[in-house]
């Protein structure tokens, strides 16, 4: 079973980077880019629970950055992406409903937004850090609704599934 369950985070990991390098959308303001980091990561927390959610969120977050040019960024990306997806997790865990759903994506949007924003303040200036709040939060509508739309189409695979 251990073996099943780093595989799998393996998997989210490498499809989670491979997602946001080919689907960027970038933001001159701050030099970044918008991208589907957080499907992945939402998907990993509500599939496979908090530690899985913070270990996609925390190498795919770092990773990406690296491999996009950013390396200033890793640690930060690291941090608050792995922060994101333990928040969702532990929530869900705790409240395995729609309305525990929705408030863990609330939080760890929080987490992503305020995280990035103090972090763009950090790196650049204040600023550049409040203007990275609206794209933030585009990333984490986007990341929510698509997560939303696999969520309800994998349980539905999953639940007829003998094993998973």
């Amino acid at each position: 079973m251990k073996i099943r369950n780093l595989t799998r985070i393996a998997m989210l990991v490498a499809l989670t980077v491979a997602l946001s390098l080919i689907v960027i959308i970038p933001i001159p303001a701050t030099n970044g880019f918008v991208t589907l980091c957080e499907v992945g990561i939402y998907s990993a927390s509500l599939f496979l629970g908090p530690l899985a959610g913070f270990l996609v969120g925390a190498f795919s977050g770092g990773m990406i950055d690296l491999l996009s040019g950013y390396p200033q960024w890793m640690i930060f990306s690291f941090v608050i992406h792995g922060l994101q997806g333990l928040t969702l997790g532990f929530i869900y865990r705790k409240w395995p409903n729609f309305k525990g759903m929705l408030i863990g994506f609330t939080l760890a949007s929080l987490v992503m937004i305020t995280g990035y924003a103090l972090a763009t303040a950090l790196l650049y200036t204040w600023p550049a850090g409040i203007i990275s709040i609206p794209s933030n939060l585009v990333q984490n509508i986007f990341g929510i609704a698509v997560t939303m739309v696999l969520y309800q189409s994998l349980n539905k695979v999953f639940s007829k599934l003998q094993y998973h």
